[in-house]
């Protein structure tokens, strides 16, 4: 299936085969007819393209007019949508969430025993 490489919205073609330069995705207005959803993009060959005759794309984003274009048929990145939030749960499930830290004073308490320096005040 076709998805938009910057929110992993499925592409709504209406019958179309491939999107037009100037098409966007319905749900982020992101350009459809660009290099990232391109199956032809590949970010380790020459001008990041497996056609090794097409011309540079600077904003491998932004809409473009390459005649080899061909929607990718691939699962959406997670590093579009929610990617923000899933890496966020994933920190707070190893560090443990802000809200259940200690308070300041009983924080700097546990360095200072850890240091081995119970012996000061604040």
């Amino acid at each position: 299936m076709t998805h938009c490489h910057h929110c992993g919205a499925p592409w709504e073609s209406g019958g179309k085969k491939q999107p037009g330069p100037k098409d966007v995705c319905h749900a982020c207005s992101a350009y459809l007819h660009c290099c990232l959803n391109c199956r032809f993009y590949e970010p380790g060959a020459h001008n990041q393209c497996y056609i090794p005759n097409t011309e540079w794309v600077g904003d491998k984003a932004d809409c473009n007019f390459c005649d080899e274009f061909e929607f990718a048929s691939r699962e959406p990145d997670p590093s579009g949508a929610g990617a923000g939030e899933q890496a966020r749960n994933a920190l707070d499930t190893l560090f443990g969430d802000a809200g259940d830290s200690p308070p300041d004073s009983d924080r700097l308490d546990t360095f200072r025993k850890l240091l081995g320096d119970e012996s000061k005040n604040s």
